[in-house]
Order: structure tokens, then sequence, then C-alpha cells
């Protein structure tokens, strides 16, 4: 298989210094062409470490150079390859990727293939895709990007410089602020599970809010956010949202809140600020997650969960609590194995 092709340079150890604010141990003026992984390193490649494990393999990889936090750095110690020391190895890493990221398409376009509402407002230099669907009354903000087979309803909101992947979806009266971004499949304001028996038979309770994204926030692909059954479904600004998750009617999650995939809560979950979210959570709706939470992942969250906990666990409870029964289960057989010992020495 042939490699991919290369990017353009990215340029000397030092010039990337000066535009993460780092410093280099070793030789400066060593060229960089590409960032990869250790895995994919060659000679004209910088790879990146996070942790003393990473540093040790990232040497010793074929990388012409290594990004690292420098507190990894020990002073005086000389290294077999130069490093790229700066505060924090990932956000120095988000800054030179996104130098290399291609250019969003720019308006204004619209393809033949589109249809778009008359009554629609489309704002300055929006692009607009082939297959894309825009309702009626919709307002679409300036230089947003809708690409192939976006389709928005009607009455809908989207802000200036949004960007919306193949296939996303924002239903009718549904609101996405500025910058966000829908990634591939994203489904916004499908609705919500409601049901009531009656005479035997589920009947559906008209789901008739809508959605609302605050600015700066990021859908995964293939995650669903249900619209509220009255009243708003709320993601606050800044929030991440990785691939299949799966958020239900009138759950409200706060700002700059990042929640990893295959995260599921049931309707009106209520998420604080700046919490984090591992792979897998689970939350059984109509209970409040406060600000600055850490859920581990394939948590199951049954009740409440205070300002700045730290939970895990089915059902979750405090991380260290959960941490010392496991390891008692995992003494368990011996445990055992000693007690029935002891019961047939009849002592």
């Amino acid at each position: 298989m042939s490699a991919p092709p290369a990017a353009p340079g990215l340029g000397t150890l030092g010039e990337l210094a000066q535009r993460t604010g780092g410093r280099v141990v070793g030789d400066p003026g060593v060229t960089i062409e590409r960032i990869t992984a250790v895995d994919d390193a060659d000679a004209t490649t910088l790879t990146f470490a996070v942790d003393e494990r990473y540093l040790r393999s990232a040497l010793e990889s074929k990388a012409a150079a290594v990004l690292a936090d420098e507190a990894l750095v020990a002073a005086g110690e000389t290294y077999r390859k130069p490093i790229l020391a700066v505060p924090s190895a990932r956000i120095a890493l988000a800054s030179l990727l996104a130098a290399l990221e291609p250019a969003r398409p720019a308006g204004p376009f619209v393809h033949p293939a589109a249809a778009v509402d008359p009554s629609a407002v489309i704002g300055e230099d929006v692009w607009i895709g082939p297959l894309v669907a825009v309702g009626a009354r919709t307002r679409i903000g300036d230089r947003t990007v809708l690409n192939a087979g976006v389709v928005i309803g009607a009455d809908a909101r989207v802000g200036a410089d949004a960007l919306f992947q193949p296939r996303a979806y924002l239903a009718d009266r549904c609101v996405a602020g500025d910058r966000v971004v829908l990634q591939a499949g994203a489904v916004i304001g499908s609705d919500g599970f409601g049901w009531a028996f009656l005479d035997g038979r589920l009947i559906k309770i008209p789901q008739i809010g809508i959605v609302t994204l605050g600015d700066d926030v990021e859908i995964g692909a293939n995650t669903c956010i249900d619209r509220a059954q009255t009243g708003v479904t709320s993601v606050g600004n800044g929030t991440k949202i990785d691939n299949l998750c799966q958020i239900g009617h009138n759950c409200r999650i706060g700002e700059h809140t990042a929640i990893a995939a295959f995260a599921g809560m049931a309707g009106t979950t209520v998420i604080g600020d700046y919490v984090r979210v591992a792979g897998s959570a689970l939350f059984k709706g109509h209970i409040t997650i406060g600000n600055r939470v850490t859920i581990a992942g394939a948590a199951h969250i049954w009740g409440d969960v205070p300002d700045g906990a730290f939970v895990g666990g089915r059902p979750a409870q405090n991380h260290r609590d959960e941490i010392r029964l496991q390891a008692y289960l995992r003494k368990l057989p011996k445990l055992y194995a000693r007690v029935d010992a002891l019961e047939k020495h009849g002592t």
C-alpha cells in the first residue's frame, strides 16, 4: 500500500517552538514535514508524547523529533532526539495540526442539486452542497458550510461559521449557534421517546419542543439529540459530544462539557458546566449532575451527583470507593477458599 501524500512542510523545530511557545532541547534546525503517531513516524516527522511511557517510545522511534510536555523533560539531560518541550503537548498539537487541516469550502455557492426554500434567509458567503435541503423560513448565518445531503427543517436557525458534515440533520424550529459543528449523520431534533399506556396500548405523546445548541458546540457522527416534549433540550456553549451518543428529551447539558462515545442520557437529565463524561456512561434520567464532575467509563448514574465529584461503577459511587470495592472483589475467591478450608477442618 502506498503512503499517503505528504502534507506541506511545517518548518524547522525552532520555528515550531516560536509558534507554540515552547523550547527546543537539541538541534532547532531539524526540518519537520509531518506530524504522526509513534507507529507511523519516519525521519521527516514530529511525533508526540503526553507521559513518560510515550516519551520513551517516541525517543526510540524513527521520528525526527518529539513534541512533549515540559514537565517530562529533565533539566540538563541529553536525549537521543531533539525535543520540542511545551507547556501542554495536547494544546500545542492542536495548534500545529490546525495548520495542516484542509480549508473549508468557501461561498457564496449553492449547488444546482440543492433544494433551498425561497423563504429561507441565507447569509453571506454560505456554501451549500449537493442534495442539501433547507426548509421554509429557516435562517443560515454567514460563512456556514452545508455539505452534501444535509437537511435543515423549517423555521430552524443556524449561526455564522457553522459546519454541517454530510447527512447531518437539524429538525424544524431547532437552533444551532455560531461555529457549531455537526459531524456526519448527527440528528438534532428527532422526536423524544414519550409514550403512555392506554387500554393496553402504547400511545405516543407528541414531542413539540425544540433543541438548542450554543456557540462552539460540536456533535459527533451519528449522535442523536431528541427534541423536548415541551420546552427545550439544550446544549451549552463550548460543549463537545462524541460519536454515537444518545441525549434524551428535555436534557440540559451545561457549558464546556465533554461527553465521550456511547454515553446515553434518559430524558430530563441535567448536566452542569465543565463536566467530563467517559465512554459508555449511562444516566437514568430526572437527575442532576453538578459542575466540574468526572464520570468514569461505563458508570451507571442512578442519582444526583454533587459539584466536583469523581464517580464510577454500577451504580456509580465515589471513584476511590469503587476502586477499593473492585480490589476487594478480586480477593473473594481466595477468601472463599480460605473460609471453606477452615470449615472443613472444623475451626
